[in-house]
């Protein structure tokens, strides 16, 4: 399965994230109608994420304003990362435009980057998940050089953030197992743990990602159209 989203443009994200503890779910018919819901419907409605208040901004963290969008279309060193983002898309069936975003909130795109908890590279890979999501080829290099050069931290985080999608089912979940551990998401129930600092990581992901969306895949958007729960006769 593709955990692609790109039928959700980011105005769409916006205005629902309004709502409190809101439910999306969303599905693309074969006339290229995206169909929104707060319920699954029926078995086509796939999980998109749950929607809480708006967090505040991690400090530090990049703003990703519309000059950040600009910055993302033609700075070299984000050109030069493009291929790895594509074939890492290919392979594990995460969006390009999901991968630039958490690099961006990440790292900034500098490859050389070390965060105090010792994550390194572009997509702040620990040594640990190196491990566990290198391919044999890749386990020949020293954990150091793997988490340093571009390509392999951008094919093993993808094969994370793959991971960890499948095994939440939600995108949201992911980043925050991503950002605060997966031992906080299974303690929030496979949802959004209470941590400040995490749910402001994730929203800036997010809202990144739906913005990349917007300008890269509006155009394959044919309509949309929104749907209730049908109301129980008496």
């Amino acid at each position: 399965m593709k955990w692609r989203v790109k039928w959700l443009p980011a105005f769409v994200f916006l205005m629902l994230a309004t709502a409190a503890q809101a439910e999306l779910w969303a599905y693309v018919d074969k006339a290229g109608v995206a169909h929104f819901a707060a319920q699954r419907l029926d078995d086509r409605y796939q999980p998109v994420m749950s929607l809480g208040a708006r967090p505040q901004r991690v400090p530090g963290k990049t703003d990703h304003g519309r000059s950040l969008l600009t910055w993302l279309e033609f700075a070299p060193e984000v050109k030069a990362v493009q291929p790895y983002l594509r074939e890492a898309s290919q392979q594990t069936g995460v969006d390009t435009e999901l991968l630039k975003a958490m690099i961006a909130v990440e790292s900034g795109f500098k490859a050389d980057v070390v965060s105090p908890r010792g994550a390194t590279g572009l997509m702040q890979i620990t040594a640990l998940a190196a491990e566990q999501y290198a391919t044999a080829a890749e386990s020949r290099q020293p954990v150091e050089q793997r988490l340093r050069e571009p390509r392999s931290n951008v094919l093993i985080g993808a094969r994370m953030l793959a991971d960890l999608i499948k095994r939440y089912g939600r995108i949201d979940a992911a980043l925050a197992a991503w950002n605060a551990g997966e031992s906080a998401v299974r303690k929030a129930g496979g949802r959004m743990p209470p941590i400040d600092e995490t749910q402001a990581h994730v929203q800036m992901v997010l809202e990144l990602y739906w913005a990349l969306l917007q300008r890269s895949q509006s155009q394959q958007l044919q309509g949309m159209q929104f749907h209730s729960a049908p109301v129980s006769q008496q």
